[in-house]
């Protein structure tokens, strides 16, 4: 006898374990800031769109960023009185990046950076301060206004948002293969789901968020031999999921080897924020002294960190600092702190010589409030640190961004080995490589993130409009 052709399709699909086919116009592979940016663009624009998400919690590492996100000549800077450029926006990030960044993407990021802002307080996002970080000529780091985090302000933002639209987001479902047509464009994705039933999803068009490889330790070691035994501050998730499905259907690589090690990550893994630094805080070694400027790149202040004794420092701020920015609060919440009601009683906690530290303190206070840094040239020094009590975390470097993945053009458009783009396939945030070079600039996460989510729904839209 022979079966029907629905038929040998249900026992086919049986046999695999896997359910019927649903189809959407969209699939977002990841919950991030990127993700979620791209799925609510996408609805906006009329289309249906179905958000995957293999861990248990909404945001990946968005969720642990905390300084500000980055962008020039916006409302908020213009009422600090801040002169700042895109046009200085885009040389910072180029020569944070040791020039080894795609211009075209880095222009398209740091042009678009303001109207990413913009639409995440037209979503309700509390983006009113601005401060400095490391490698920046000028504050532009935007953030709440009571200094908080920046990760948990835009992932609620757009969590709402997406709420709001009754947009699906499905958590522990784990994306394991885009599917593509013969002529190779996407088909859809292969799930499987927290019951571990796989089952397929057809859509014309798959955004990759998936995040970086920060937290697989075997693929850091591969690209990077020096980085074996790194903490990491980046969460679980973080595995490079997303770069070997596209590699598989033929996605070009781009920059694997350039991987990012933060100074201030506590030696539970847990990052202390580089806007405590850009607000006042110093940096001292194991002897109670400072040896660097505190708001140079991430790079050049891990490789500083690591030619002190023990390979570790100890970051340091003040009552008045702690004033400026709310999420200083949650670090002695987390019992990552010492404290000192004055300055012995600081050095004691720590461990290092009290007259060494006293001394820092009176000399950096005294340059302070001369304006001008004698001992390495800091352009900024917010607080003279002479507002007791005093608290201080153990702080060492640890693998915080991975600069490279999934090559794409600036309309985020994932580029395949022969320079080719493959129809329907985008990709956005630190899942994609080529934005930030050799080192990424605090602050730069969250403006790559969400302009390139933004613009991924954008283009995917036209792709579906043009491919209906």
């Amino acid at each position: 006898m022979q079966l029907k052709p629905i038929l040998v399709a249900a026992a086919v699909a049986a046999a695999m374990g896997s359910a019927s086919a649903e189809t959407v116009d969209a699939v977002v592979i990841g919950s991030g800031g990127a993700g979620l940016s791209a799925a609510v663009t996408l609805h906006d624009l009329g289309h249906s769109v179905v958000v995957l998400e293999k861990m248990a919690i909404i945001g990946g590492n968005t969720l642990r960023a905390e300084g500000g996100i980055n962008a020039a000549e916006t409302p908020q800077q213009k009422k600090a009185g801040i002169s700042d450029t895109c046009e200085q926006f885009f040389a910072d990030t180029t020569k944070g990046g040791h020039n080894l960044n795609d211009p075209e993407l880095v222009r398209t990021m740091t042009t678009h950076a303001k109207d990413a802002v913009a639409w995440l307080v037209s979503l309700g996002a509390d983006l009113e301060t601005v401060g400095r970080a490391g490698g920046a000529k000028y504050p532009r780091a935007h953030r709440p206004h009571d200094g908080s985090a920046i990760g948990p302000e835009v992932v609620k933002t757009l969590l709402n948002a997406s709420k709001a639209r009754e947009i699906p987001i499905r958590t522990r479902n784990k994306a394991l293969e885009i599917l593509t047509a013969k002529d190779g464009s996407v088909a859809g994705v292969k799930v499987q789901s927290k019951d571990g039933k796989v089952y397929t999803i057809d859509s014309k068009a798959v955004v990759l968020a998936t995040g970086g490889f920060g937290a697989n330790q075997d693929l850091l070691v591969k690209y990077q031999p020096k980085l074996k035994g790194y903490a990491t501050t980046n969460q679980p998730g973080a595995t490079g999921d997303g770069i070997f499905m596209a590699e598989k259907v033929g996605a070009a690589l781009v920059d694997m080897e350039q991987i990012q090690a933060h100074p201030t990550a506590a030696p539970s893994g847990d990052l202390i924020s580089e806007s405590v630094r850009g607000d006042g805080a110093i940096l001292v070694n194991a002897e109670g002294k400072r040896f660097t400027n505190e708001l140079l790149t991430r790079d050049v202040v891990s490789n500083n960190e690591l030619k002190q004794p023990g390979k570790f420092a100890w970051i340091i701020w003040d009552d008045a600092t702690r004033r400026s920015a709310k999420l200083m609060d949650g670090y002695e919440k987390l019992g990552l702190t010492v404290k000192g009601k004055d300055l012995d009683e600081l050095a004691k906690a720590m461990q290092v010589p009290a007259d060494n530290l006293k001394a820092t303190i009176a000399k950096y206070s005294a340059d302070q409030k001369a304006g001008k840094d004698n001992e390495f040239g800091r352009p900024a020094m917010p607080q003279p640190l002479t507002n007791a009590p005093y608290w201080a975390v153990k702080v060492q470097p640890a693998v915080h961004h991975t600069m490279g993945g999934v090559k794409i053009n600036t309309k985020a458009e994932v580029i395949n080995t022969e320079g080719k783009v493959i129809p329907g396939l985008f990709a956005a945030g630190e899942v994609t490589g080529g934005v930030h070079g050799g080192n990424r600039l605090g602050g730069n996460a969250q403006a790559d993130i969400v302009t390139f989510g933004h613009i991924a729904g954008q283009t995917a839209d036209a792709f579906l409009k043009a491919n209906r």
